[in-house]
C-alpha cells in the first residue's frame, strides 16, 4: 500500500485525539479484497463505526474519484481519498523489556504466521485501561512487520497459544477459516471437583450482560446465541480434574462459562469460579485462572496441515506438580 504525502496532523488535543488531513491511499495485493469500512477503521483509528459510515454515505470517501457503499471491496490498484477526521492519537510507546520479553514467546514464524505462546495477565490488544497488548508489544519489537494483525482472540487470563497474520492475504484467509469453522481449538482446563461426565458436549446458549463498570459478564439464558464445547477427562484428581475443552463455537468466556454451568468451574476464575475454592488453590499455590490454549490447527492456503502447541507455563506445572498433590493423591483417568 502507497500513501500520497499529506501534510500531517495537528497536535493531539487535550483529550488524547488529534486531527488528521486529507490523505490519498493506493491499494496494494496485500489490500485488496478488504471491504472499504474495515479499511478505514485501520486508517481512522478512535473513530466511532457510525462516523465512519456517515463518510461514506455523503461521499466524502472516495474510491478513484467515485463513492462507494461499505461493503463495496477494494481492488488493487485502487485510489481510496480519506477525509479529514478526528482519530486516537498514539500513546506511549511500551517499555522496551516488555517488547522484548514478548519476543521470547514465539513459537513459530514463517513469512505469513506468526504464533506466540502468550502469557497470562496479557490482553491480546490495547483498550479498556490497558496500554498495550500482545499485539502492540509484537509491533514495538518487530517494527518491519507493519501488517502484522490479530488473527483470533483469547481472553487475558487466558494463556497459550494465539496466532498472528503477517500479511493481510493470511489474514482474509483464516478468517475465512475460522467462519467456516475449519480451525480447531483446543484448551487445558483444571476445574474444581471429580469430573465425572466422561467425554461430554455441552450445548448451552451463551447470552452477553454488560454491567455498571462496562465488563462483559456471561450467562447460560435461552437469549443468548448457541454454544457448543466438547470436554474429556485428561487426568482426575479427586479434588481437582484436568479436562480437555474443544470449543465448536467461539463464544465470549465460552469454556468457563460452560463448565460453571456444569457444576465444575475453572480454578482460579474469579468471575465465574466459586470463592472458597479459589481460596484454597490459592493457598496451594495456584495464582491465576487455570485455562491454558494447548493448541490450534487449520490447513494453510497451500493445503498443509499447520499445528501448533504451546507447552503449560511453568506455575500451571508446578501446580499440578505440587499444589494438587496436596490437595488428594491423585488417580489415573482417561489418557
Amino acid at each position: 500500500m502507497q500513501e500520497k504525502p499529506s501534510k500531517g496532523t495537528k497536535p493531539a488535543e487535550s483529550d488524547g485525539t488529534q486531527m488528521t488531513k486529507v490523505r490519498k491511499v493506493s491499494i496494494d495485493a496485500e489490500r485488496a479484497g478488504q471491504r472499504i469500512d474495515n479499511f478505514l477503521r485501520g486508517e481512522l483509528p478512535g473513530v466511532p463505526k457510525g462516523r465512519l459510515y456517515r463518510l461514506l454515505r455523503r461521499g466524502e470517501v472516495r474510491v478513484n474519484g467515485g463513492r462507494v457503499k461499505a461493503e463495496h471491496k477494494l481492488q488493487e490498484g485502487d485510489e481510496v481519498r480519506i477525509p479529514p477526521a478526528r482519530i486516537r492519537a498514539e500513546g506511549a510507546p511500551p517499555a522496551e523489556n516488555l517488547a522484548a520479553r514478548i519476543l521470547d514467546t514465539i513459537i513459530y514464524e514463517d513469512k505469513r504466521l506468526l504464533v506466540v505462546n502468550k502469557p497470562s495477565g496479557i490482553a491480546v490488544h490495547g483498550g479498556s485501561g490497558v496500554s498495550h497488548g500482545v499485539i502492540e508489544l509484537m509491533r514495538h519489537a518487530r517494527p518491519e512487520l507493519k501488517d502484522l494483525s490479530l488473527v483470533h482472540r483469547i481472553d487475558r487470563e487466558t494463556s497459550g497459544c494465539l496466532v498472528m497474520a503477517k500479511r493481510r492475504s493470511a489474514l482474509r484467509e483464516l478468517h475465512e477459516r475460522f467462519r467456516e469453522g475449519k480451525v480447531e481449538k483446543n484448551y487445558m482446563a483444571l476445574v474444581v471437583g471429580d469430573w465425572q461426565f466422561g467425554d461430554q458436549l455441552i450445548d448451552a446458549p451463551l447470552y452477553v450482560q454488560h454491567r455498571k463498570n462496562g465488563e462483559r459478564h456471561v450467562i447460560v439464558n435461552h437469549k443468548g446465541k448457541s454454544a457448543q464445547t466438547r470436554v474429556r477427562l485428561s487426568r482426575s484428581y479427586g479434588a481437582y480434574s484436568l479436562l480437555q475443552c474443544t470449543p465448536i463455537t467461539g463464544r465470549t468466556h465460552q469454556i468457563r462459562v460452560h463448565l460453571e454451568h456444569a457444576e465444575h468451574p475453572i480454578a482460579g476464575d474469579e468471575r465465574y469460579g466459586d470463592d472458597d475454592a479459589n481460596k484454597k488453590a490459592r493457598k496451594l499455590g495456584l495464582k491465576r485462572l487455570f485455562l491454558h490454549a494447548q493448541s490450534i490447527a487449520f490447513v494453510d492456503d497451500s493445503h498443509n496441515d499447520l499445528h501448533f502447541t504451546a507447552p503449560l507455563a511453568d506455575d500451571l506445572e508446578r501446580f499440578l506438580s505440587n499444589g494438587v498433590m496436596k490437595a488428594r493423591r491423585p488417580r489415573q483417568g482417561i489418557r
